[in-house]
Formats: C-alpha cells, sequence, structure tokens
C-alpha cells in the first residue's frame, strides 16, 4: 500500500471513531486534520510580528490601543532611495516574534499580550509622484488613527499614559517609515492633540538642518526633505523647546552654523563615541534629564546602527551603535512618557539575503512596545541635567563634538 493510501486510510480510521453529531461538524479535510494550527514563523498574513490585522484606515470607527501603520513614502531622501519598501522589510524582520512566545528577560514583560490591544493596521496609501500631496495622506491618516476611541482606557490610566489636551485617551502609533520626512506631518498630528511634544531622536544625523543652507534646496517644495524636517518642525512649534536630544550622532557639518541651529531649533547632542567615554547607563540617564516627564515622541533612524549591522539604509555613516548597545540603551528608557514612536529609513533592497537590517530593526520595535506596556514614570528623568552633564564639564555640542573629533 502506497504512503498516501496509508495516510487516507488512517484518516478515515480516526473520523469513524467520531460519535455522529462530532462528526458532522468536523466534516471538512482540514478542519478534522488539522484544525486552529497557529502559523508559524514563515507562514501566515505578513503582519507585524503576526498580529492581527486589518485596514484601519477603511474602518474609521473601530477602536484600538496600539497600531502599527506602514508609511511607504521615501520621495524626499537626500542619497539612496528605497525606503517606501521599509514597512514591507520590518514586518518581513518580525516573523519571528509572536504573542505565544514574545516575553523578553531584560524588561520581564510581552508587549502583546499586556492589557492593551495591538494591531496592524497596514499602509497609508501614499502617492509616489506628489510629495506635497504625499505628506497631506500622512498627516490625514495619522489624525484619523489618533481621533480612534480607544479599547482599553482603564489600563491607560493605570500604565499612567498621557491624556490629550480634550482629556481623553487617544491610540498610540507605531509608524513604519518610510524616509524620515514622514516625522513633520506626524508631529503635526500630534501637535493637534497633545501640544507641543520632546524628541527622542536616534539617529547617525542631526536632520535639524537649516532649508536655505541644505544642499539641492532649489525649490519651496525641496526645502522639505529628511534632513530638514525637524527645522520645519520647530518654526511650527511642534516641539517644546529646549526638551528634545539627539542620540547616536556621527554625520559631519558644513560648520559650527550647523550646531547652532541645532540648539535653536530645541536640540541636545548625544555623540556616538560617548558610549565609549561614558557607557550606557550616562546615556539613559542624560535622555531621561533632558525629556523629564514630556510627552515624547520617539523616532529612530536604523541608520544610528553602524552599517556592519545595519547596511539597508539610505545614508549610511560608519562608527556607529551595535544592535546590542541600542537595545541596551532603549531598555533603560523605561518610564518615559511616550506618545509616539516611529522606525525609518529601513531601505530592504541594500540589505543582506539574511535580512540582518530588518531583523535588527524589527526588534527595535519589539523594544518601544515593550517600553509601552510598562508604562509611564510620573515622577520624570532620573538626575538632574546639571548633573549629568557635569560628565561633559559643562561643555556646548559645539565644543564635544570638537573634543571628540581631535580625539580621534
Amino acid at each position: 500500500m502506497r504512503y498516501s493510501q496509508l495516510l487516507l486510510a488512517f484518516a478515515l480510521a480516526i473520523a469513524s471513531t467520531l460519535p455522529p453529531a462530532e462528526a458532522h461538524k468536523t466534516d471538512d479535510p482540514w478542519t478534522t486534520e488539522f484544525g486552529n494550527l497557529p502559523d508559524l514563523a514563515f507562514s501566515g498574513f505578513t503582519t507585524f510580528a503576526h498580529l492581527p490585522g486589518r485596514k484601519c484606515l477603511d474602518h474609521p470607527d473601530s477602536a484600538l490601543d496600539i497600531a502599527v501603520l506602514g508609511v511607504p513614502f521615501d520621495s524626499a531622501v537626500s542619497f539612496r532611495p528605497g525606503a517606501r519598501f521599509g514597512p514591507y522589510g520590518l514586518r518581513s524582520g518580525s516573523r519571528r516574534q509572536r504573542h505565544e512566545r514574545a516575553w523578553g528577560q531584560p524588561l520581564q514583560i510581552n508587549p502583546y499580550d499586556s492589557g492593551l490591544d495591538v494591531i496592524d493596521c497596514g499602509d497609508i496609501p501614499v502617492t509616489p509622484f506628489d510629495p506635497a500631496t504625499a505628506i497631506r495622506q500622512i498627516n490625514a491618516a495619522y489624525r484619523s488613527m489618533l481621533a480612534r476611541p480607544v479599547l482599553n482606557s482603564a489600563k491607560m490610566d493605570d500604565l499612567g499614559m498621557q491624556r490629550g489636551l480634550d482629556g481623553e485617551f487617544h491610540p498610540r502609533v507605531v509608524a513604519l517609515g518610510g524616509d524620515h520626512t514622514i516625522v513633520l506631518p506626524i508631529l503635526d498630528a500630534l501637535h493637534s492633540v497633545y501640544g507641543p511634544v520632546s524628541v527622542l531622536h536616534f539617529d547617525a544625523h542631526i536632520d535639524t538642518w537649516n532649508p536655505k543652507r541644505y544642499s539641492g534646496s532649489v525649490s519651496l517644495q525641496s526645502e522639505l526633505n529628511h534632513g530638514t524636517f525637524f527645522w520645519h518642525a520647530y518654526e511650527n512649534g511642534f516641539i517644546k523647546g529646549n526638551s528634545s536630544i539627539h542620540a547616536g550622532i556621527r554625520t559631519r557639518f558644513s560648520g559650527p552654523e550647523d550646531l547652532d541651529d541645532d540648539i535653536t531649533a530645541g536640540f541636545d547632542l548625544i555623540h556616538t563615541f560617548d558610549i565609549d567615554d561614558h557607557g550606557v547607563d550616562w546615556i539613559a540617564d542624560k535622555i531621561k534629564a533632558r525629556i523629564g516627564s514630556n510627552p515624547v515622541v520617539i523616532s529612530l533612524d536604523v541608520d544610528v546602527m553602524d552599517p556592519s549591522y545595519v547596511p539597508a539604509t539610505g545614508t549610511p555613516e560608519s562608527g556607529g551603535w551595535t544592535s546590542r548597545e541600542l537595545r541596551r540603551i532603549i531598555h533603560s528608557l523605561v518610564g518615559l512618557n511616550i506618545v509616539g514612536v516611529d522606525v525609518v529609513e529601513l531601505a530592504p533592497a541594500y540589505d543582506t539575503n539574511a535580512e540582518i537590517s530588518a531583523i535588527a530593526a524589527a526588534d527595535m520595535i519589539f523594544d518601544f512596545m515593550s517600553l509601552l506596556a510598562l508604562g509611564v514614570d510620573r515622577k520624570g528623568g532620573s538626575g538632574s541635567a546639571s548633573e549629568i552633564d557635569s560628565g561633559r564639564g559643562g561643555e556646548t555640542e559645539q565644543e564635544v563634538l570638537g573634543r571628540t573629533v581631535d580625539e580621534l
């Protein structure tokens, strides 16, 4: 007897032992033998971490707590394009994450099973032909998500999450970019709900470049790109003054005037080499002291990591943090008052065939989800800014950058 006939005979023998009512319920071949099996890491619809998926923008009345939302836009990059495929890459890199096995030992929580509803809302259908319209689409979509009712307001209250200016809880959106320009319409939408916010910006570049002095700015439209969006956010009042910080910076500048503009836009700076001089704890403490209890948006450009770990990005810079170092920093940020998260600038076309960039970037989202699930420390950051700044001898951004470069 052939193998296929043996399998059929075995299945029929099992079915014949069921009572008549039971047999009637399981007369479908798949349900009879294999029904209700969960998807494996490499199977199923490709949602982030195998989360439930729904095109949320088509259902404006649907309630949720945390939304994963793809923003496939890369029409404002300055070097290598391809980040429009970032949402696809991040979802692909997350395939080994799933809620049944997502308890992380460092933070001791499963962010997908924490009492908050988490759903993958698909992508914003952003036009690739008209950047100005695309920015409006991103803003409208993000506002739509923030306007939804939440499912678990009691849990959000228990976690100490920030309410909007209207006194209500609003969903948290985890945006999958896309180039970094998407953060301007996102900050616009968040400003309408919370007022001016602080920004924790992980990146190799400051992205506060004054568009009047930015190479390639030859028109009004070209003055908005993935290197100038924070300047525009500052000028529009979306960012709370003197309460934001960059972490992982290591790019080159036109001169000290770029850092003057950065300070004007409300940012302090942690250079990538500070991890060697001061360590992870110092970096985390400085971030917390700068942000305090302010509502904060965490924006992570994957090029903050070294290109040996994350080659798949549009503007790679050598000398970055390892994925392990960055994850340790993120784990040290429990308690921040997070109102929005984005991970941007992943361009899968430049990844290895092992998807090392996508996997690292997806793990950062897992860590941010964990921070959200652990809630807010209303006491603010640990240590005062003056205490932490004493590690630099009271130096300014320009002095720190100059000292670091000279030491090389």
